[in-house]
């Protein structure tokens, strides 16, 4: 005759004995941009099964730059993004959230023909730079300090790729772009000059990259969370791993390695726990506050939001 405790204890048996079903990943779509720093956090969740990690089933989809991301992130046919500084102006208008940090990039210049000197031979020459991007922000920030604006250019407006075709061919003086492809450039102009680089204005002004989230999906803390975790680990395995990170991204997009590992050294990689702390601190939403002012001066934009507002630093943080 069965007593209680009996039934009791063979109930437990069985429970334990039952298949235990895993919780569905959450899906998720993410763009990335095709070089170094764009792909790299991608490229490394995917080799280490850091999205099946935590939870994640990514679709990644590969873009040219980061305001289109930003529309595809309203059209509703994306739910994460990678973005340079160059394209902060739209989270800092309200059209996406920041999640977290990626990387303090110097990778940008602006180049000039040979015989084109300084910013302010460029005044009446043709200037080719992709809109609302980092090279677009270089050039801003390099024609201001030489007492400069746009308006003493003349501003031809074109994709990366094409930047690198009309410099190479001639058909403009100088560009604002960033590596690789001044590199891709140099090789076809080997005599280019670089007349401005991001790096000379730091720490007045970082140029932090970054990682955002659509406004569709900024409510679902929970999957934030997870997308930021495999950021996070991704970055710090980036860290520790340079040349095996570089090796990873170079598969991954199917390129040569050299361009990829000429970028990787033109950045400030802090660590998952450094931008942890930054973010504690307030000193990585000082950086996108700063970008975002100077996009108000530039007249990019108008009443940019708070830092605050845009940077979900508290979810980082955690």
């Amino acid at each position: 005759m069965l007593t209680r405790r009996t039934t009791l204890a063979a109930f437990a048996a069985l429970a334990f004995a039952a298949p235990v079903f895993a919780q569905d990943p959450d899906e998720i779509r993410m763009g990335y941009i095709a070089d170094y720093f764009g792909t790299s956090i991608a490229a490394i969740a995917t080799d280490q099964g850091l999205w099946e990690k935590h939870g994640l089933d990514a679709d990644l989809k590969v873009f040219t730059n980061g305001p289109i991301q930003v529309q595809a992130l309203n059209a509703g046919s994306l739910d994460f993004a990678y973005i340079g500084p160059g394209a902060l102006w739209l989270p800092a208008s309200g059209q996406a959230k920041v999640i977290a940090p990626n990387a303090l990039g110097y990778t940008d210049r602006v180049i000039a023909q040979p015989g084109i000197d300084s910013i302010e031979d460029l005044e009446g020459k043709t200037v080719g730079v992709p809109e609302g991007t980092s090279g677009d922000m270089l050039l801003r920030l390099a024609l201001a300090e030489a007492g400069m604006s746009l308006d003493d250019i003349d501003v031809v407006t074109m994709d990366p790729s094409t930047v690198v075709t009309a410099f190479s061919s001639g058909q403009i003086d100088a560009a604002g772009i960033w590596y690789p492809f001044v590199d891709v450039a140099r090789q076809r102009v080997p005599d280019l000059n670089e007349l401005s680089s991001n790096e000379e204005f730091f720490p007045e002004i970082a140029f932090p990259s970054s990682f955002i989230v659509s406004d569709d999906m900024a409510g679902n803390e929970d999957v934030i969370r997870k997308v930021i975790a495999v950021i996070k680990e991704a970055n710090d395995f980036r860290v520790e791993n340079p040349e095996q990170s570089v090796s990873i991204t170079a598969e991954f997009l199917n390129v040569p390695e050299a361009p990829l590992l000429a970028e990787s050294q033109l950045a400030r990689l802090p660590t998952s726990a450094e931008y942890e702390e930054l973010s504690r601190g307030g000193q990585v939403a000082n950086w996108f506050g700063t970008l975002a002012d100077l996009y108000a001066q530039f007249g990019k934009i108008e009443n940019p939001l708070p830092a605050s507002e845009f940077y979900l630093g508290d979810l980082y943080a955690e």
